[in-house]
């Protein structure tokens, strides 16, 4: 039996929200959900044939609201990030590869 280490420090808040993910050794961006974020990181559900990889860097689009958008000056809130974890056991249930990343 396997036992985990928790070693978040950053309280992990749900949240559903659109991103895409720009993976520059591919050259390609993929279309997602964020599932849950918080200040260090956030877990994205993304299409089953994303060549995403653990230990590659990407970089998040979270797109805003209008409203938002006119608040802020900018339509986009860009990050990059570390893929930390792939979670490929939802490709057969649930159609989606679940991607960790720890921002930078």
């Amino acid at each position: 039996m396997k036992t985990l280490l928790e070693r978040r420090v950053h309280t992990r808040t749900d949240l559903s929200w659109p991103v895409s993910i720009w993976v520059p050794n591919t050259s390609s961006f993929h279309y997602g959900r964020t599932a849950n974020i918080s200040k260090n990181g956030v877990f994205v559900e993304t299409g089953p044939a994303a060549p995403i990889h653990a230990g590659e860097m990407v970089e998040l689009n979270f797109p805003r609201t209008m409203c938002l958008a006119k608040e802020k000056g900018q339509f986009a809130r860009i990050k990059s990030g570390k893929v930390v974890r792939i979670e490929r056991s939802r490709v057969l249930n649930e159609a989606n590869l679940g991607v960790a990343v720890q921002f930078s």
